[in-house]
This record gives C-alpha cells, structure tokens and sequence, in this order.
C-alpha cells in the first residue's frame, strides 16, 4: 500500500478503500491474507470489511458479527471462488479470543480466505504476516493509518 495515511470523507470513501484492499490481499500469499482492523464503536471497520467484501466479488450483505463472533463468506470474482472471513473480538479477551481467532486462521488458511479480524488488541499478541490498519474518528469522516503496510 503506497499511502500510510488517508482520510477517508465518508462510507463511500470506505468502501473504496476496502475494495482497493481486496485486490491487494489477493495478491499477497495465504498466509498473509490477514487484515487487523482498530478503532473505536463506530470507527467504519465493518463498512471497510463490506468494501472489502464487494472487491471479492461477495454480494450477501455483511453485517457486524459482534455477536455471531465469525462470519463466513464465499464469492465469485474473476472466474475464481473467493472466501472472506469477518471476525469480531469485541466481546472476547485473552486466551477465549486467541483460541478463535486460531480456529479461523486455520480456517481462512485451508479456504485461501481473506481474514478480517475487528478488535484484534483482544488477543494478546500481533499475528505475524498481517496488514494492520487504526480507523480514527475525524471531524465528519475519518483517517485510516497503516500501522504495518504491504
């Protein structure tokens, strides 16, 4: 990723950059398809995960999985199936969010997913091979920051 800092004016803006992500993460290797999402209740980390979602060619609608904690999702882009995986850690800490956030891992790895985890400070530790991104609340939109670029 070529910027390390961009605002974002509003979902739709969002949106772009998820779907601009989808193109990216496809091209890294399986086991680098992880996307760490930070920021506060209402920060647009699932309106970057929809983004991210229609650059995968996925049309269900995606919603939050706080409560759901995971949700799956296949698509079709290019001729080619195309799988997400959405995990919210919001409601789990230590080793509870660790043990699920490895069970999904494997998941994604078997599946050749994307893994979008929200509230990845939940576990503990910083899964190696990951593109981290803060979503932080300005004015109206909001500024997104890479902490690890791809």
């Amino acid at each position: 990723m070529d910027q390390s800092n961009v605002f974002l004016a509003d979902a739709a803006a969002t949106l772009a950059l998820g779907q601009s992500l989808a193109a990216e993460l496809r091209g890294r290797p399986n086991l680098e398809r992880l996307l760490l999402l930070r920021g506060q209740l209402g920060a647009g980390k699932t309106s970057l995960v929809q983004g991210l979602a229609l650059g995968l060619g996925i049309e269900e609608p995606i919603t939050s999985p706080t409560f759901a904690l995971a949700q799956h999702y296949a698509g079709q882009l290019d001729g080619e199936v195309t799988h997400l995986i959405h995990l919210d850690l919001y409601r789990l800490e230590g080793r509870a969010a660790a043990d699920l956030f490895l069970q999904e891992e494997e998941e994604a790895l078997a599946q050749g997913a994307v893994l979008a985890v929200e509230w990845p400070e939940r576990l503990g530790f910083e899964p190696a091979g990951a593109l981290a991104l803060d979503l932080v609340m300005e004015g109206e939109g909001r500024r997104a920051r890479w902490i690890r670029t791809l």
